[in-house]
């Protein structure tokens, strides 16, 4: 930002004026981002952590800014910190400030402007291992100046403390400050090993689910579950006893596989052990309500480049991936 703000003095006779110097003129804006992300991660040292610094530094960064306007921004005590009202309206005027030029910034480059720098990406643990591995590669193949953080967790409950740029969430968002495109939905089947059915004739209906030994996937179901009729969408609900709950993809999965229980899952995840007949699917005609799968990010008044490229790849990769089961 400091070679464009120079060029920019330069050009209009500004350069010499003590008060209008690029130098200046950048320093200004390193301190008001500074600012901002102090108040947005609630401390000076998740701050710093953003803004790969120290917290020192950024300690500095707040006391030269406050220096500069001459007020006191922000009422910081051992364990709390809080805006003033000078704070408040300052924060305000920055975020409107440093967005107006980021997008001044875009509009100058133009739209065809090749992404570059650090996207962070929250995706869960089972599609972010597995199904979307390979559109990440193809979006850094096709970006090569972006560098992705791919942080596999299945929640995110605050994207500017913790950095981060978007996600990919399973299940309705439940944030409404949050912008949430709907990619794709996916199918929950129930199946169990051969193992835990032998001696069983076959199960077709709801009920004789009911009194197999159970997982539970606690993100979804716990003690019942609700199962649709693929054709005629008669729903049906059972109540289970699980023995064993969980919150991962993965764990439910391998239990399944080891004769454990039942489950009811993401189709796409048991496939492979459907076709290879490790795994029965019951009550064919029956199945938990789809999942839907969405794309989720902060409400702003300018996005880089390299998150909309990546938002658009994912819109047109998810429903293939998920189609692909």
């Amino acid at each position: 930002m400091t070679n464009k703000l120079r060029h920019s003095a330069a050009a209009h006779g500004t350069a010499r004026s003590p008060a209008l110097s690029a130098d200046g003129a950048s320093q200004r804006f390193q301190l008001m981002e500074t600012f901002v992300r102090i108040v947005e991660a609630g401390n000076l040292s998740a701050a710093a952590a953003q803004l790969r610094t120290t917290q020192p530094t950024v300690s500095r960064r707040l006391q030269a800014l406050e220096r500069s306007l001459g007020v006191r921004l922000l009422q910081r005590s051992t364990h709390t910190m809080r805006l003033t009202v000078d704070g408040e309206r300052c924060f305000k005027r920055a975020k409107e400030l440093l967005a107006s030029w980021a997008s001044f910034e875009a509009d100058v480059r133009g739209a065809q402007e090749e992404p570059e720098g650090m996207l962070r990406v929250a995706v869960p643990h089972a599609f972010g291992q597995h199904k979307l591995v390979e559109p990440l590669a193809r979006y850094l193949n096709d970006h090569p100046r972006v560098s992705v953080e791919w942080l596999l967790q299945d929640d995110v409950r605050d994207f500017i403390a913790n950095g981060i740029d978007c996600a990919i969430q399973v299940g309705e968002p439940n944030d409404p400050t949050v912008v949430a495109i709907r990619l794709s939905d996916v199918s929950r089947i129930v199946a169990a090993a051969p193992s835990l059915l032998e001696g069983s004739g076959p199960l077709d209906e709801p009920e004789q689910l009911a009194a197999l030994p159970w997982l539970a996937l606690r993100t979804y179901y716990r003690t019942e579950l609700t199962l649709t009729h693929e054709e005629t969408g008669e729903a049906r609900r059972i109540q289970i006893n699980p023995r064993l709950s969980t919150d991962n993809l993965y764990a439910l999965r391998t239990a399944a596989l080891l004769g454990t229980g039942v489950c009811a899952s993401s189709a796409w995840l048991l496939a492979d052990d459907l076709a290879a007949k490790r795994l029965v699917h019951l009550a064919p005609k029956w199945r938990a309500a789809a999942l839907p799968v969405y794309l989720i990010y902060p409400h702003a008044q300018f996005y880089p480049s390299r998150l909309l490229r990546f938002i658009a790849l994912m819109k047109q990769a998810v429903p293939i991936a998920i189609a692909g089961e």
